[in-house]
Protein backbone atom coordinates (compact mmCIF):
# COMPACT_ATOMS: atom_id res chain seq x y z
CA UNK A 1 0.00 0.00 0.00
CA UNK A 2 1.21 3.32 -0.68
CA UNK A 3 2.34 5.59 1.66
CA UNK A 4 0.33 8.90 0.76
CA UNK A 5 0.99 11.84 2.38
CA UNK A 6 -1.83 13.48 3.49
CA UNK A 7 -0.64 16.40 5.30
CA UNK A 8 -1.59 17.40 8.85
CA UNK A 9 -5.42 18.10 8.34
CA UNK A 10 -8.07 15.36 9.69
CA UNK A 11 -9.16 12.50 7.14
CA UNK A 12 -12.66 13.38 8.50
CA UNK A 13 -14.75 16.32 10.08
CA UNK A 14 -14.14 16.18 14.22
CA UNK A 15 -17.03 17.31 15.92
CA UNK A 16 -14.84 20.19 17.37
CA UNK A 17 -14.75 21.37 13.74
CA UNK A 18 -18.17 20.22 12.40
CA UNK A 19 -20.82 21.55 13.71
CA UNK A 20 -24.19 19.05 13.23
CA UNK A 21 -27.18 20.97 11.53
CA UNK A 22 -30.29 21.39 13.98
CA UNK A 23 -32.38 19.36 12.08
CA UNK A 24 -29.66 16.46 12.32
CA UNK A 25 -29.35 17.55 16.59
CA UNK A 26 -33.52 17.43 16.58
CA UNK A 27 -33.12 13.72 14.66
CA UNK A 28 -31.13 12.24 17.34
CA UNK A 29 -32.87 14.11 20.31
CA UNK A 30 -36.78 12.39 18.76
CA UNK A 31 -34.48 9.12 19.18
CA UNK A 32 -33.46 10.03 22.37
CA UNK A 33 -37.02 11.34 23.94
CA UNK A 34 -38.37 8.18 22.59
CA UNK A 35 -36.41 6.11 25.02
CA UNK A 36 -36.52 9.05 27.78
CA UNK A 37 -40.73 8.50 27.75
CA UNK A 38 -39.63 4.98 29.79
CA UNK A 39 -38.94 6.45 32.77
CA UNK A 40 -42.43 8.65 32.94
CA UNK A 41 -44.22 5.43 31.66
CA UNK A 42 -42.73 3.65 34.82
CA UNK A 43 -43.45 5.96 37.51
CA UNK A 44 -46.91 6.22 36.26
CA UNK A 45 -47.54 2.27 35.92
CA UNK A 46 -45.48 1.82 39.40
CA UNK A 47 -48.04 4.50 40.95
CA UNK A 48 -50.59 2.63 39.30
CA UNK A 49 -50.28 -0.68 40.75
CA UNK A 50 -49.58 0.88 44.21
CA UNK A 51 -52.79 2.22 43.68
CA UNK A 52 -53.83 -1.08 43.48
CA UNK A 53 -51.93 -2.84 45.74
CA UNK A 54 -52.79 -0.91 48.85
CA UNK A 55 -52.85 1.74 50.70
CA UNK A 56 -49.15 2.02 52.40
CA UNK A 57 -47.87 1.39 48.73
CA UNK A 58 -49.71 3.81 47.56
CA UNK A 59 -48.56 6.27 50.06
CA UNK A 60 -44.86 5.66 49.09
CA UNK A 61 -45.23 5.99 45.52
CA UNK A 62 -47.89 8.83 45.61
CA UNK A 63 -45.18 10.56 47.74
CA UNK A 64 -42.61 9.53 45.31
CA UNK A 65 -44.56 10.78 42.40
CA UNK A 66 -45.55 13.96 44.27
CA UNK A 67 -41.62 14.99 45.07
CA UNK A 68 -39.59 17.12 43.15
CA UNK A 69 -37.92 14.53 41.62
CA UNK A 70 -41.58 13.23 40.71
CA UNK A 71 -42.28 16.26 39.01
CA UNK A 72 -38.95 16.65 37.42
CA UNK A 73 -39.38 13.17 35.37
CA UNK A 74 -43.05 13.63 34.59
CA UNK A 75 -42.55 17.35 33.31
CA UNK A 76 -39.30 16.05 31.93
CA UNK A 77 -41.47 13.29 30.34
CA UNK A 78 -44.63 15.50 29.29
CA UNK A 79 -41.52 17.66 27.39
CA UNK A 80 -40.19 14.81 26.16
CA UNK A 81 -43.82 13.47 24.49
CA UNK A 82 -44.69 16.70 22.73
CA UNK A 83 -41.82 16.67 21.46
CA UNK A 84 -41.87 12.50 20.28
CA UNK A 85 -45.42 14.17 18.73
CA UNK A 86 -44.15 17.06 16.99
CA UNK A 87 -41.42 15.38 15.47
CA UNK A 88 -43.25 12.34 14.34
CA UNK A 89 -45.27 14.58 12.19
CA UNK A 90 -42.88 16.62 10.68
CA UNK A 91 -41.61 13.40 9.82
CA UNK A 92 -45.02 12.22 8.25
CA UNK A 93 -44.57 15.69 5.93
CA UNK A 94 -41.01 14.15 5.17
CA UNK A 95 -42.24 10.93 3.87
CA UNK A 96 -44.56 12.81 1.80
CA UNK A 97 -41.94 14.81 0.28
CA UNK A 98 -42.34 17.95 1.84
CA UNK A 99 -40.26 19.90 3.99
CA UNK A 100 -36.76 18.29 2.83
CA UNK A 101 -34.92 21.45 1.73
CA UNK A 102 -32.39 23.00 4.27
CA UNK A 103 -34.08 26.19 5.04
CA UNK A 104 -37.43 24.75 5.56
CA UNK A 105 -36.03 22.04 7.79
CA UNK A 106 -34.03 24.21 10.06
CA UNK A 107 -37.42 26.18 10.76
CA UNK A 108 -39.53 22.88 11.32
CA UNK A 109 -36.88 21.99 13.81
CA UNK A 110 -37.04 25.55 15.19
CA UNK A 111 -41.03 24.86 15.46
CA UNK A 112 -40.37 21.85 16.82
CA UNK A 113 -38.33 22.53 20.27
CA UNK A 114 -40.45 25.71 20.50
CA UNK A 115 -43.99 24.14 20.11
CA UNK A 116 -43.17 21.35 22.21
CA UNK A 117 -41.87 24.15 25.05
CA UNK A 118 -44.85 25.69 24.67
CA UNK A 119 -46.97 22.52 25.39
CA UNK A 120 -45.78 21.27 27.82
CA UNK A 121 -45.67 24.79 29.78
CA UNK A 122 -49.54 24.44 28.88
CA UNK A 123 -49.94 21.17 30.12
CA UNK A 124 -48.29 21.96 32.98
CA UNK A 125 -50.36 24.83 34.20
CA UNK A 126 -53.35 23.00 33.23
CA UNK A 127 -52.56 19.95 34.82
CA UNK A 128 -52.00 21.92 38.22
CA UNK A 129 -54.49 24.67 37.93
CA UNK A 130 -57.67 22.37 37.01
Amino acid sequence: MADVNRGNRPLSPHLQVYRLPLAAVTSILTRITGHALVAGIVLIVWWLVAAVTGPGAFAVADWVVRSWLGFIVLAGSAWALWYHTLAGIRHLFYDAGHGLEIGQAERSSKLIIAGSVVLTLISIILFFVA
